[in-house]
This record gives structure tokens, sequence and C-alpha cells, in this order.
């Protein structure tokens, strides 16, 4: 039944409430009855310095530097159902675009950006989240949970199987982190607020249809996805079947105390039609022409890698506290969704305005290092391109990224971000850059 579900997803709710009676708890929200869980509204503009800039193409950093506007809408809803199930169903909206045209970096600097997929997709609202969560309690403890996107208010037991299923966002469950998680109030740059060596199963809006499995106890999580993949690097357009390609990964949480400190630990696995480096680069050596790695992508291909992700709280309520990530990737087969970056080191911390008497501002500080395996970096400076990177050549030096921010709560629901980075050898080329990014970001959630 999977299958069938995932291709109509679509018909998940009808489904359901064709064959469900109506039963709750009382202490749920009212069954069958659409739950408005919130709304954001996110504005971004960002301005590029100029950089030194010896060569180039269309896929650099443009030497001129850019100036770009970005805006994200969002309205989000569920529907309680009868034995522990919930619908979810989220509808956004992205209009605008990236500096240079979010390419000519690894760690690209707008995370908002994401959701504006290719040209072709238009600007219209599009559904960004349909599917159905089922839990199955494991004792009668339970924690209160307030409203919240995807997130309806209910009191659910602390030990519980979650089963998720149908289009949703791979990185609402896996490598999330305190301090670190959201680039329309904390850190904007990818780097940052995820693990961009993790190269996960998604449309070009960060979206796709699948299937997580969690485990939860106290002081642990254990939490498993299948996903289906895009036809082609950085597509649109999903596999009809996950036996066909897909994208897989497990995750351990240990967390001994709610508030305390955590460390996650992923493992991912990629199937599908990938190119492999080093055979794009043999074929251009044998013909005398650029290496075309995407003109090399065989059924079947896998690629795979690690992740650990920390957070550390040390004062004002977790308020403040530090953060890390470390990820890897083979290297072997192409960048194929997220973005190009194969070895991931990023760290930071978080620090509450209650220090100063600004009790719901933060300010956060953030430093992370891109890099590339061997052969992906001789891919580069051979001439060839990614679907984010190619400056026609290379001379290789670590991606060099820190970013400054401070979230101002003006009134409720409105904050103010004033947004700096710094990023040296963008594109991991050491001929260009460095660059410096000023970013001002206003977001509104209710």
């Amino acid at each position: 039944m999977t299958e069938p579900l995932l291709r109509h997803r679509k018909l998940l709710p009808c489904i359901l409430l064709a064959a469900l009676p109506l039963c709750a708890h009382a202490d749920d929200a009212p069954l069958f009855i659409p739950q408005w869980l919130g709304a954001q509204y996110t504005f971004v503009d960002q301005n590029q310095s100029r950089v030194h800039s010896p060569y180039s193409s269309s896929l650099s950093l443009k030497a001129d530097g850019s100036t770009a506007r970005s805006h994200t809408f969002g309205a989000y809803f569920g529907i309680a159902l009868p034995w522990h199930f919930q619908y979810y169903w989220d509808v956004e909206m992205f209009k605008g675009e990236g500096v240079s045209n979010a390419t000519g970096i690894g760690g690209l600097t707008n995370g908002d950006i994401i959701r504006s997929g290719v040209a072709s997709l238009g600007k219209r609202p599009y559904v960004a989240r349909n599917y159905l969560r089922w839990i199955l309690p494991l004792g009668d403890e339970t924690a209160e949970l307030e409203r919240g996107q995807d997130q309806l208010p209910a009191h659910e037991a602390i030990k519980h199987i979650e089963v998720k299923i149908g289009f949703m966002a791979v990185n609402d469950d896996f490598d999330k982190n305190r301090y670190a998680n959201s680039t329309r109030t904390q850190f904007m740059n990818w780097s940052l607020w995820n693990n961009t060596a993790w190269d996960f199963a998604s449309d070009t809006r960060g979206y796709t249809d699948g299937i997580m499995i969690g485990w939860m106890m106290p002081g642990w999580a254990l939490r498993y996805g299948i996903y289906r993949m895009p036809i082609e690097a950085n597509g649109q357009a999903l596999v009809k079947s996950l036996g066909v390609a897909s994208g897989q990964q497990l995750e351990l949480t240990l967390q001994p105390h709610p508030d305390g400190w955590a460390l996650r630990f992923l493992g991912y696995y990629n199937k599908g039609s990938l190119g492999i480096y080093q055979q794009a680069i043999e074929i251009a050596s044998l013909t005398g022409q650029t290496p075309d790695v995407h003109a090399d992508d065989a059924r079947g291909r896998h690629k795979f890698g690690f992740g650990i992700n920390g957070e550390l709280p040390v004062a004002d309520n977790g308020d403040t506290g530090f953060f890390m990530r470390a990820g890897w990737n083979d290297g072997h087969t192409e960048s194929f969704i997220f973005t190009e970056v194969d070895r991931l080191l990023s760290g930071g911390f978080q620090l509450s305005g209650a220090h100063w008497h600004r009790s719901d501002d933060r300010l956060g500080v953030g430093v992370a290092f891109d890099g590339l395996s061997r052969v992906h970096a001789q891919y580069l400076q051979m001439g060839g391109d990614g679907f984010l990177l190619g400056d026609g050549t290379l001379r290789y030096g670590p991606e060099q990224i820190a970013e400054l921010y401070y979230n101002i709560a003006v009134i409720d629901h409105l904050t103010i971000s004033p947004d700096l980075q710094f990023i040296r050898n963008p594109g991991y080329n050491r001929d260009r850059g460095p660059a410096r990014f000023a970013g001002l970001r206003a977001h509104i959630q209710f």
C-alpha cells in the first residue's frame, strides 16, 4: 500500500476520513476540524561585495557584486484524527532570488532560496507538506505540546513510536539543532543551519514523498527515513518508485535531559542515476573535451555519508549555548540535490539578549569550513560544471565561512535581523574572492 499512497498523496485525508470512526480523547484537538497552526512571512535583502575574479563562468559569483531580495510566505494547517492519527497540510510561496543567482558557493548565503526551485517553476503558491502522522504510545507518561507549525496542541506520550507518510521535508526530522536550525530566525548560511555534506533527497524546493519511522524514548531517539529521489541533479520531478531511486537516512539522538546537551549521529545512503567524477574525467581525457558528470548518469549508483551534530546549553534556560556539526560523504558520485559540499566542519554559539536587558533578542556567531573530495576538485579544475559550481578552472582551497547575526524582537510576532557574512575561497577557488555579504532579514510569524 505504500507506493500508491506516495503516488496519490492528495487523496490521503479523504481515505482516512472515510475509513475512521468519530472518536477522540478529551485533551486532543477536535476531530476532523482543520486547525490553523500558524503563518509566516520572511523578507531578505542581501548585498554581495565585488570579488577578485581573474576568470569566471555563468556559475561564478558575479565579479561586480550583486544585490537580491527574497520573500517567502507560508500557512500551516493540521487535522486531529482518531486512533492517534494527524494530518498536516502546508502551503508556501516564494518570490525573488539570491545574490549571484544563488550559484558560485557551496555554503550559499540565504537559506530561504532553497524554496525558489528552478526558474521555470514560477512564483505561484505550492503545497510544501501533505502528510499523515501516527503515534503509538508506549507508556502513560505524557508531555504537553503547544500549537506550532506541523504540531497540533495535545498531550503526547513521551515513549512512543512515530510514523509519517506523505509529502514532507526530510530535514524536518533529521539533523535538527536548537541553535542552528532555522534560516528565518537564526543563521542564514546553508553550512550553518544544515549539514551541507548531507545530500538529502528532495525536489529543488526541498520536499519529497517518503516514510519516516521514529522510536522515541526518554534520553534517546532513533529515526529512519526513506524518500523519493529527483530524476536528475537539482531537478523538480521525482522518480515514480522507491525501487527506482531512493534516499535513506538513519539517525540516533542522545539527550539524557530534555533541556540538556544533545548529540545526533546521522548516516545516509542515496541510490539513483548519479554521475561519477572519475569516469567523467577519464572520458574527457580520451576525447579532449570538457568533463561532464551529468552525461554519465547510469541507474543504480550510490552515494553515502555521515554526520554528527551537537548542542550544549550553558545559561539563560538554554537560550545561550554552543553548537557544532561535522559531515562527510564519499565524494565519488556527483553532488545531486542539496549543494556541492563533500566535507563540513561548523560551529558557533547563540547568546541571549537577557545579558543586556533584551531577553527576546539573540546574537549568533558561527564559522564553517566546506571542502571537496580530491576527484571532485579535479573535475572542477578541468573545467567541469556542477549544478552550483564551475569557474572554468580551479585552484582548490576549502571555503572558509563566518557569519554574525543579531535577531531583534521588535514587537510580538516580528523580528528584524542584520546579518554579515564573510567567505574566503568562494566556490573552493583560491583565485577568487574573498566575498562579503551584508543582509537584513525581517520575519513575521503567528
